[in-house]
């Protein structure tokens, strides 16, 4: 279990991350929601809403899936809560610009949660459970702040070598930057694999009926060029990396990145594959 101070931490440095990294999300916005929606499709699906629902989506981001559960509500509401207030604007200006009325939102933090116990009918978390300060306290919550037999559904990503579309440019930087290891339970993109580390902690929490399920497929990216743009613009973590590297060491990098992709793509396409596990489960 990580120390207070670790949790702090890795909360305060999370926060920063995403707040600057903002507007590179913005940028890319409807890319990125394309990309992810079959994973929000599965979640929204898992959670059998009938129209009357309190929704909780956690980390929402730029306001996904919560928008499109918000928009499934007619006689119901979504809360948006993220770490981010600079996410949850851009979250703020995308639910006006679809005239969705029934989308709030709040700034702040899965593990420490200031609703009422038994708020919500349902839950949604589209890849947020991997940054989390502490995944059992953000379990613990999300299941206290639950409803008796309120479903969850969140997704998370499987394991690296089913993600091309992350693996391939750091493995590239790992073939020239020594990184330092991670701290144990630090957030990152594969924290949450294997499956049954998620379905362990839920059924620890409490939770009944773990399912999980798996989506796999590729995302089009149209060009290297535009594959790099877009990881400069949104992957905080590698982002970090390269900016501390020199010049010579980042070309590299990026020469070694392309051989990976092209190699990747014989076809001349611009496709990496992705894979996702979408876990289910009732209280």
């Amino acid at each position: 279990m990580e120390s207070e101070r670790q949790i702090e931490q890795i909360r305060e440095q999370q926060k920063q991350s995403w707040n600057t990294f903002s507007p590179g999300w913005k940028k890319w916005d409807t890319f990125n929601m394309e990309f992810l929606r079959p994973m929000g499709e599965a979640i929204i699906g898992n959670l059998h809403l009938k129209g009357n629902e309190h929704v909780l989506d956690v980390a929402t981001g730029t306001g996904e899936p919560g928008l499109t559960i918000a928009a499934k509500l007619p006689h119901g509401k979504v809360t948006g809560i993220d770490l981010s207030e600079d996410m949850l604007l851009i979250a703020h200006s995308n639910a006006q610009k679809r005239k969705i009325k029934n989308y709030e939102t709040r700034a702040t933090d899965a593990g420490d949660l200031t609703f009422k116990t038994e708020s919500f009918d349902a839950i949604s978390c589209r890849m947020g459970f991997m940054f989390f300060p502490s995944m059992e306290m953000a379990a613990t919550q999300l299941y206290r702040v639950l409803k008796p037999e309120g479903r969850i559904s969140l997704s998370v990503w499987d394991e690296p070598d089913q993600n091309d579309w992350v693996t391939t440019i750091m493995d590239a930087i790992k073939k020239h930057i020594t990184l330092p290891p991670p701290l144990p339970g630090s957030p990152g993109m594969f924290r949450c694999t294997p499956a049954r580390k998620m379905e362990e902690l839920f059924s620890l929490t409490g939770f009944k009926d773990i399912s999980i399920q798996r989506i796999s497929s590729k995302v089009d990216y149209e060009s290297f060029e535009r594959y790099w743009e877009i990881m400069m613009d949104v992957a905080a973590p590698i982002v970090a990396t390269m900016s501390a590297a020199d010049e010579e060491t980042r070309k590299m990098v990026r020469q070694q990145t392309e051989k990976s992709f092209r190699a990747k793509n014989k076809a001349g396409e611009a496709k990496l594959n992705y894979a996702a596990l979408i876990i289910s489960a009732h209280k």
